[in-house]
């Protein structure tokens, strides 16, 4: 609607704008760790005055502390050094794979304070009973994060399939199509804990997703902010974040590499399509070629030298380097980072990755030496990547949160 040019802009709510300065200084003293309300004052172009008055309502919220030290970095009296607090508000993130659930809950400054990985095979199990197996592990870690002083105030749920809304709309491996597993994790979590707790808001995304967004926050990437994260567990995921930023595609299901065709009259996927990157290079793929059971018992083969599984980790290399110098010569990332099973695999895996990719990439900047395909970080995973997504609704109004 077009306004008259004679008509007043309509004045900004004082109260709207407090809350987004109190958001505003909260992310500001996130991103730094520990920082001073000058610094803080310097960076988001407010008074020292306004500044120092935001703060105090921090603190009264128990979002942040003062350390008791001081900080001279700046011209002027050292001043008192502000960091997110690690008691209070925080965020519970739970990554349902399809042979574990892992949770974490991380508090303010997004560092993993209570973790627990469960071996759960949830192929056979219906969608209502392995989301309830994942509310009981939830449910005993927000009591140990209850002990800790930790107080969840969301969840964000990690899956491996195409999410959207909350509904998954298909995991091919776990074999769901349209599960509504927020409404259904929710109920699940409500009934395994105490009665009169609080009912948490859940959200979910896909994890691959969310393994890309804690590498972004918490890895090893330097200045890289343009990559393709890759994911191998039982299937192989994907996503992919442009500038700081995940790209969702146009229905949210945008990196899905692992169901790219790397051979087209290769095997039957359960997705339904033929010879998908998930078919040489998913998790049970490899060890299926391989001929063992688990991936250590893989990496003891393979630090033996035995052929076997020295044939099947150099398969599954070429096959990820086919898969990925196709997204390489898509999207022209700084980086390929690979996941979830895969960094413990590298060794045996990169060769005919990087040979592979040396040799598709149409640029012919692809070489070793560049270091562009790397390992995740360890501590960068689903889970803690989920908790974060928590704590960012909350630095965004913490107003709703803090008290």
């Amino acid at each position: 609607m077009n306004r008259r040019k004679d008509t007043p802009e309509p004045k900004a709510d004082k109260a709207g704008v407090r809350r987004h300065n109190l958001s505003l200084v909260l992310r500001t003293v996130h991103e730094s760790g520990e920082t001073t309300r000058a610094a803080v004052a310097a960076r988001v172009g407010l008074t020292r005055a306004a500044v120092s008055s935001l703060v105090e309502q921090l603190l009264e919220l128990g979002l942040l502390v003062e350390s008791g030290k001081t900080f001279s970095g700046q011209a002027g009296r050292p001043g008192t050094v502000l960091k997110p607090a690690v008691t209070g508000p925080a965020g519970l993130g739970v990554e349902l794979n399809v042979d574990y659930v892992s949770v974490c809950v991380a508090d303010l400054g997004g560092t993993g304070r209570v973790r627990r990985t469960v071996p759960l095979d949830n192929r056979a199990l219906a969608p209502v009973e392995v989301l309830r197996r994942a509310a009981d592990v939830a449910a005993d870690v927000l009591a140990e994060a209850a002990a800790r002083d930790l107080r969840p105030t969301g969840v964000r749920l990690a899956l491996p399939g195409l999410v959207s809304h909350g509904t998954v709309q298909q995991a091919p491996n776990l074999g769901w199509n349209r599960v509504d597993a927020d409404a259904l994790f929710a109920r699940a979590l409500v009934a395994a804990r105490p009665p009169g707790a609080p009912a948490l808001p859940v959200a979910s995304d896909n994890e691959a997703n969310v393994a890309a967004l804690a590498e972004l926050w918490f890895g090893d990437l330097g200045d890289v902010r343009t990559f393709l994260h890759v994911t191998g567990e039982i299937g192989v995921g994907g996503a992919i974040v442009l500038d700081g930023e995940l790209l969702r595609g146009a229905h949210g299901f945008a990196g899905e590499i692992g169901h790219l065709t790397v051979l087209p009259d290769g095997p039957r996927c359960r997705c339904g399509s033929h010879g998908c990157l998930e078919r040489y290079a998913g998790q049970a793929a490899l060890l299926r070629a391989a001929g063992v059971r688990g991936v250590d018992a893989l990496v003891r083969r393979a630090e033996e030298a035995e052929p076997r599984a020295l044939a099947a980790l150099e398969e599954a290399g070429r096959m990820l380097g086919v898969a990925v110098s196709g997204a390489v010569n898509l999207l022209d990332p700084q980086a390929v980072v690979l996941g979830g099973i895969y960094p413990r695999l590298m060794p045996w895996l990169a060769p005919a990755a990087e040979s592979e990719l040396a040799r598709r990439v149409v640029s012919g900047l692809w070489t070793p030496a560049k270091g562009r395909l790397r390992a995740a970080t360890t501590t960068a995973d689903a889970a803690r990547g989920a908790a974060a997504l928590v704590i960012q609704d909350i630095l965004a109004d913490p107003l709703a949160y803090g008290g």
